[in-house]
C-alpha cells in the first residue's frame, strides 16, 4: 500500500505551506521543498500488510537502513501532531530492526526474501539480503531514528522486544569488531568489480590493531575502506549508544542494558580521542577520515553520511569545538583529496561519483553545520542553482556544468535540501 491516505496527505499538504509562508521572497524554495519532500513520501515509502515500512532510495529497489532513516528524519516533525505519519516512521523503525536481526552485517534488504541483489558476492548471503557490504552506520541509524520518535513525538512503542534484541546484537556485534583481527569471522569478497566494491586480504580488509574504536569494512559511500577504523562512524556509534544507555534508563528501566552501552561509547570515544586525531602541519589537530591503529591514517572527508563534516548534525560535537572546526577548514580546502572546486560550485564529492562531482547531500550539510545565517543561505542558493533544471536534487554534479550529473531520483539528497529549508525557516528536529 503506498502512502497516499487523505489525511496524510492533508497533513502535509498544510506542513508544506506553512513552509512556504516562511519564504515569501523565495520562489525556488518554495517550489522545491514541494516537490521534494512530495517525491519521497510518495514514491519511496511503502506500508505493507505486516504494518511496516518498506524504503527504497529511489532508483534502487532496495531498503538501504542509512538510506531509509535519512529519509525518514524531516517527517518527523509531522510525528507528533499526525499520528499516521507516527504509524508510518514505527513501521520503518521495526522493518529496519527486523533486518538488523536477520542479519546485522548487512547494509541493504530486499522487501521479500526473493533472492534480488549481489547474490553472488563470497559472504553469508540470505535470499532477503540485497548486499552485505558491513557499515557501522547501518547499526547506528535505526538506533538513533527510534530514538529521534521519541524525542519529537513522545513514542515510546518502538522500543519493544525486537528494539531490545537489536539493541543486543549491534553491542554484541561491535564489541567482537574491536578486535577484527582474532574474533571476527565477517568476510566480503566481490569479483570483477572495482577495488572499492571489495575487501584485500581474501575479503578480511586491511590490518588492524586494537583501539577501543569499531572496526568497519565500508564507509557509508559503499565503497571499502583503506583502514578499517572509520573516524565519523565511531562517532556515530558513540552518539547511538549514549542515545541507546539513555533510552534504557527512561524508558525500558534496563540498568544492564544502559551499562552496556555507556560502558562501550566510553571505549570507542576513548580510541577516537587517542587514535583518531592527528597534527596537520597547516591546520593543526585535526579528525583523520580513517585510521588503522598501526600508525596509518586517511586524511579526507566524503560527502555521505556520517562524515567529518557532519560531526555536529550527528550530535557528537557543537560546530564550535576548535577541533572539529580545525577538521572542517581542512575538509573545506583543495588539501581534501575529494573537495572539487569549479565554475558552477564548490563542495565536497566522493571516490564513488567521477572526478570532480560534487555531492548535494554534502552541499547540504554544509550549509546545516553553518555557524552563521548567511552561509546557510549562501549553500541553499546554491543548491537551487545547480539542480541541472530538475527541480530536484541529484547524487553528484560536475563541479563546472551543474547539467551534467549522476542519479536523478536520489530521495536521501532530496530530503538533505529539505533539512536546510527547515532549518533556514529555523525549524529542526529535535535530538
Amino acid at each position: 500500500m503506498k502512502v497516499q491516505t487523505t489525511d496524510m496527505l492533508a497533513a502535509l499538504q498544510q506542513w508544506i505551506a506553512s513552509v512556504q509562508r516562511q519564504l515569501p521572497h523565495r520562489p525556488k524554495s518554495q517550489a522545491m521543498f514541494d516537490a521534494c519532500i512530495r517525491n519521497t513520501i510518495e514514491t519511496t515509502f511503502r506500508q505493507l500488510q505486516d504494518d511496516t515500512t518498506f524504503v527504497i532510495t529511489g532508483d534502487i529497489p532496495a531498503m538501504w537502513l542509512r538510506d531509509s532513516a535519512a529519509q525518514a528524519r524531516p517527517y518527523l516533525l509531522l510525528a507528533r501532531s499526525a499520528p499516521e505519519f507516527e504509524h508510518l516512521l514505527l513501521g520503518v523503525v521495526e522493518r529496519q530492526l527486523r533486518y538488523v536481526i536477520h542479519d546485522p552485517y548487512a547494509n541493504a534488504f530486499n522487501e521479500t526474501a526473493n533472492g534480488h541483489g549481489h547474490q553472488n558476492d563470497e559472504t553469508e548471503m540470505t535470499p532477503l539480503v540485497w548486499e552485505r557490504k558491513y557499515e557501522i552506520d547501518s547499526l547506528c541509524y535505526p538506533l538513533h531514528l527510534a530514538y529521534l520518535l521519541w524525542q519529537n513525538a513522545g513514542t515510546t512503542t518502538q522500543f519493544n522486544g525486537t528494539f531490545r534484541k537489536a539493541a543486543a546484537l549491534i553491542i554484541e556485534l561491535w564489541r567482537k569488531e574491536q578486535n577484527h583481527e582474532q574474533d571476527s569471522d565477517y568476510r566480503f569478497v566481490r569479483r570483477n568489480c572495482p577495488v572499492t566494491d571489495t575487501l584485500p586480504r581474501d575479503g578480511k580488509g586491511t590490518v588492524t590493531g586494537p583501539t577501543g574504536m569499531t572496526w568497519s569494512a565500508f564507509r557509508p559511500s559503499d565503497d571499502a575502506c583503506d583502514y578499517g577504523y572509520l573516524i565519523p562512524s565511531n562517532m556515530f556509534a558513540v552518539v547511538a549508544l549514549r542515545e541507546l544507555a539513555k533510552i534504557a534508563r527512561d524508558v525500558l528501566d534496563d540498568v544492564e542494558l544502559e551499562t552496556e552501552a555507556e560502558r562501550l561509547a566510553a571505549e570507542i570515544d576513548a580510541g577516537i580521542r587517542a587514535f583518531g586525531i592527528v597534527n596537520h602541519p597547516q591546520f593543526g589537530d585535526i579528525y583523520a577520515y580513517e585510521t588503522d591503529g598501526l600508525g596509518n591514517y586517511k586524511l579526507m572527508d566524503d560527502a555521505n553520511v556520517p562524515s567529518l563534516l557532519s560531526i555536529p548534525y550527528l550530535g557528537y560535537t557543537g560546530n564550535d569545538d576548535p577541533t572539529y572546526v580545525r577538521t572542517r577548514n581542512f575538509i573545506l580546502s583543495e588539501h581534501n583529496p575529494y573537495f572539487f572546486s569549479g565554475k558552477e560550485a564548490a563542495g565536497i564529492g566522493s571516490p564513488h561519483t567521477p572526478h570532480r562531482y560534487i555531492w548535494p547531500i554534502a552541499l547540504g550539510m554544509q550549509g546545516l553545520t553553518a555557524r552563521e545565517p548567511e552561509e546557510k543561505l549562501r549553500l541553499l542558493d546554491l543548491l537551487e542553482r545547480t539542480d541541472g533544471g530538475a527541480g530536484m536534487m541529484h547524487e553528484g554534479f560536475d563541479a563546472d556544468d551543474a547539467s551534467k550529473y549522476t542519479r536523478p531520483w536520489f530521495s536521501w539528497a532530496n530530503m538533505m535540501y529539505c533539512e536546510l529549508v527547515l532549518d533556514v525557516c529555523g525549524i529542526r528536529v529535535a535530538g
